[in-house]
């Protein structure tokens, strides 16, 4: 069975919104690897806090850390700091027997005005963690979502929709082809952030994902106080880092992997 965590970057709402940008990540590996994954994990940690005195249960939030904000001014963290932290993490998730899943949605080419910006995410991952899983071929293979305890209602919401009916837009312009999810087990369930160093994984790659969108749709720059430190050249560094566990294939035509939508 895999464990699928899930994290974001930016708000899901639309047509109202706050962020012209919305990620959705998913990191997922064999529940075989899970005891193993968890104590590199701690033991990052522990690095982390011996090289930069980032306390080993402080919860990472990148946009946050990056920007310097509540708690992180309150250590003292040095830009070199802030970007030797992000990039030994970087180091780390690319090093581990994991994939990575990343849906970006951009809202300043949605032309439905119902567009669900949540549903039509998480929708276009889980397909292609089925897609990876290959129920045709491994019939006994299943996987199960956790995520932060807020987003659970609509994520529940899609994923029961999508057991039920589901079609996948052809690729060749004929009629969409119905294909509903076998593989998924169980409603998406509730862990607190906090208490998830692998939701706190997937929050890291949502943001660089974010940041990496921002120049890509050309929906905008970075924020001003990042931009002083943090440049194109340095969020490239971040994302080659981490392509070793992107999922190349849940969309080919992009670099890194990233199925960006509307096209």
């Amino acid at each position: 069975m895999k464990i699928c965590y899930y994290d974001e970057s930016g708000d899901d709402g639309f047509p109202l919104y706050s962020s012209p940008l919305f990620v959705l990540c998913g990191i997922y590996f064999d529940h075989l690897n899970w005891k193993e994954n968890h104590e590199k994990i701690v033991e990052l940690r522990r690095e982390l806090k011996a090289n930069y005195n980032f306390p080993v249960k402080v919860e990472l939030h990148t946009k946050q850390f990056l920007l310097d904000k509540d708690p992180y001014r309150n250590f003292g963290f040095t830009t070199s700091d802030r970007i030797g932290v992000i990039t030994r993490f970087c180091e780390f998730i690319g090093s581990l027997d994991i994939r990575i899943i990343n849906i970006l949605i951009n809202k300043a080419i949605i032309r439905k005005a119902d567009y669900d910006v949540m549903n039509t995410s998480l929708t276009y991952s889980v397909q292609r963690i089925e897609n990876d899983i290959d129920p045709k071929n491994n019939p006994d293979m299943r996987f199960m979502i956790i995520t932060d305890e807020g987003r659970v209602g609509k994520m529940r919401k899609t994923t029961r929709a999508i057991q039920r009916i589901n079609y996948i837009p052809s690729r060749f312009g004929t009629a969409p082809i119905r294909q509903e999810i076998e593989s998924l087990i169980e409603d998406p369930l509730p862990k607190d952030s906090k208490e998830s160093y692998f939701i706190q994984m997937a929050d890291l790659v949502a943001y660089l994902v974010y940041l990496y969108g921002m120049k890509h749709t050309g929906a905008g720059s970075f924020p001003n106080r990042l931009k002083k430190y943090v440049d194109e050249k340095q969020l490239r560094e971040w994302l080659e880092l981490l392509k070793p566990s992107f999922n190349l294939q849940a969309a080919p035509s992009n670099e890194f992997g990233i199925k960006i939508h509307p096209n």
